[in-house]
């Protein structure tokens, strides 16, 4: 038997719950009209009848990524349902354009593949039973384990993934004319991935010219497409994943000793991360010695960002599947010596984002959500203390801006000065946002006229009205993912104990108030006069954290002066009966990053 907690308390329904029950009813019906908006009967998207390149099958995953996350946290079955057919069906036009084999990109960056597997991500979420995702997963995590004779990407004798191109039929040397085609206007509005490409002078390359695009290609296939880059590390998400569903020793072996071996290669390179490392394991080893200039690294194309991120997760992961929390020393390493190399201008702090032959340069303001998710993963008073550094921490980072973001993750900041004590108003800001989101997306979906076949491959994920960050934030007391292939961290999850599936009940809301390195408070309400509901806590989104002790408080988390005695919990899933109409305010005593994660669920 769970330990349960009964609520008494009466209260008026919370403006906060009134407005997330409405978005979460809205979105039910939003997702399908998309649907039936841009996908045949087969369920593929209504676009072109060819799509040539490596580029593009992330793009119709991304459609649709997050309605089986929408559906955990309380959205329809419906809504479930449909996005495992929408899965099936981008897997099939893909394939048909030459994307995707054996239902996985053939050949592509982990940060593209990345995007896409966070949709399978999701399916765990949602349902582990199923066991086609089962198979997926092992399957998948395969191709970069060494265990698929098709897909040889990793040497596990120089513990390295071959190439920064990877997939399905293994790594790519040797990029074709056709690979590029779908980038190369793209491409030509960043920086040149080479100082000396023959006949280009200045910081740009114009891709467009087939002459330049040549060049490129050779010095790319020359410099860039033999060994590891740090981008690589996003896999280990991949191979989490298949822990997370068989509780295999042997992904989280082999999880830790990737990241190990880029640990020592930081090392060896005095602390700051290469950016490339040949087939042999030696940094530099095609490039001529120099620790920067590879694929998706220092210099090309986007700079810092593509070093720490990958770096983050693989850490993030390695917490979570050890509870060690000094793996986070490894991203921390690279933060911290870009933040000392920094500068403050009009009261910003600006870092280095590129190095190129000439040093460092590019300086430009970090995006707040990688300091803040090192802090919340850890709640150490570095990572706290790392945050002051940061002048715009009081100015820019409280604005609850409009829209979303491709990765539905821009108000990080903002919801971290909530839990701060700052803007009280926070839930309701967020929740009014996303809601003039979907407004927004939907108003598009309606005046969309244009001919398909002129569609950039980014036209759907830009109007998908699913939206999930306030939910997040606000039900589960956790940031969005890193939307590049990160897995969720969050504190509490929930399940309908009547129905048999996660997610809130229909008529319940959920608002985490507070948290620390020990403990979140949440309030749950019914907003329901006649029916009672039922539900589970989950302590961490995989069972990760314990729940070790339950203290119900007054009628708000200010007020604790009526605090009931604590109730002993020792697990990491609470019952929790709701009567009609009746609000409950618990203080959730933790320990966190303790049990071994799994999908499984209590229900």
């Amino acid at each position: 038997m769970r330990p349960t907690v009964t609520a008494s308390q009466v209260l008026p329904p919370p403006a906060w719950a009134l407005a997330q029950r409405h978005l979460i009813a809205r979105l039910d019906e939003a997702a399908p009209a998309f649907q039936k908006r841009y996908t045949r009967a087969d369920g593929t998207l209504v676009w072109r009848r060819e799509w040539p390149g490596m580029d593009g099958s992330d793009d119709g995953y991304e459609s649709y990524h997050n309605w089986p996350l929408f559906y955990a946290l309380g959205g329809s079955a419906e809504v479930h349902q449909q996005s495992r057919f929408l899965w099936n069906a981008v897997t099939r036009q893909f394939t048909a354009y030459g994307q995707v084999w054996r239902e996985f990109d053939t050949y592509y960056d982990w940060m593209h593949h990345g995007e896409s597997s966070i949709y399978l991500y999701y399916f765990g979420l949602a349902d582990p039973t199923v066991a086609t995702d089962r198979d997926r997963a092992l399957r998948f995590a395969r191709m970069y384990t060494g265990d698929d004779p098709d897909a040889p990407n990793w040497d596990a004798a120089h513990r390295l993934i071959r190439s920064p191109i990877t997939g399905s039929r293994g790594p790519r040397f040797e990029n074709s004319w056709e690979d590029w085609a779908t980038h190369r206007a793209v491409l030509a509005n960043y920086p040149a991935p080479f100082e000396d490409i023959p006949g280009v002078a200045g910081a740009r390359a114009d891709w467009n010219d087939d002459r330049v695009y040549a060049e490129i290609l050779r010095l790319l296939n020359q410099r860039q497409m033999r060994g590891d880059v740090p981008l690589n590390l996003t896999a280990t998400s991949l191979v989490t994943h298949a822990f997370l569903h068989t509780g295999d020793e042997r992904y989280r072996r082999w999880v830790l000793d990737y990241l190990g071996a880029w640990a020592e290669r930081i090392a060896a390179n005095g602390g700051l991360c290469p950016d490339n490392v040949g087939p042999t394991g030696k940094i530099g080893e095609c490039l001529d010695g120099k620790w920067w200039g590879g694929y998706y690294g220092w210099r090309w194309p986007h700079g810092f960002f593509t070093i720490l991120e990958p770096l983050l997760i693989a850490a993030a992961n390695a917490v979570l599947l050890t509870g060690d929390r000094s793996y986070l020393d490894i991203p921390r390493g690279q933060l911290d010596r870009m933040l000392d190399r920094g500068r403050v201008e009009d009261g910003r702090l600006l870092v280095p984002q590129r190095h190129t032959d000439a040093g460092w340069t590019a300086y430009a303001p970090l995006t707040p959500q990688h300091p803040l998710l090192l802090w919340y993963i850890s709640q150490e008073a570095q990572d706290a203390a790392r945050l002051e550094r940061f002048p715009e921490r009081h100015t820019e980072w409280p604005r609850v801006l409009p829209g979303r973001g491709k990765g539905d993750n821009i108000h990080t900041a903002p919801w971290y000065g909530y839990l701060c004590g700052q803007n009280p108003d926070y839930p309701q800001q967020i929740l009014d946002t996303q809601w003039a989101d979907v407004v927004q997306r939907l108003d598009t979906m309606a005046h969309d006229d244009g001919d398909p076949e002129t569609w950039d491959v980014h036209h759907w994920q830009q109007i998908n009205p699913v939206c999930t960050e306030a939910l997040l934030q606000l039900t589960c007391g956790g940031p969005q993912i890193i939307y590049h292939g990160g897995l969720l961290h969050v504190r509490l999850r929930y399940f309908d104990a009547v129905a048999r599936r996660p997610g809130l009940p229909p008529d319940v809301g959920a608002l985490v108030t507070a948290l620390d390195a020990e403990s979140t408070t949440v309030t749950l309400t019914n907003l329901s006069p006649l029916h009672p509901r039922h539900l589970i806590l989950q302590s961490g989104a995989f069972g990760e954290h314990e729940f070790v002790a339950a203290t119900e408080l007054g009628p708000t988390p200010a007020d604790p002066t009526g605090a009931a005695p604590s109730l002993p919990v020792n697990s990491h899933h609470l019952s929790v009966v709701l009567p009609p109409g009746r609000t409950l305010t618990l203080r959730l005593g933790m320990r966190r990053y303790c049990r071994t994660p799994s999908y499984d669920q209590p229900v």
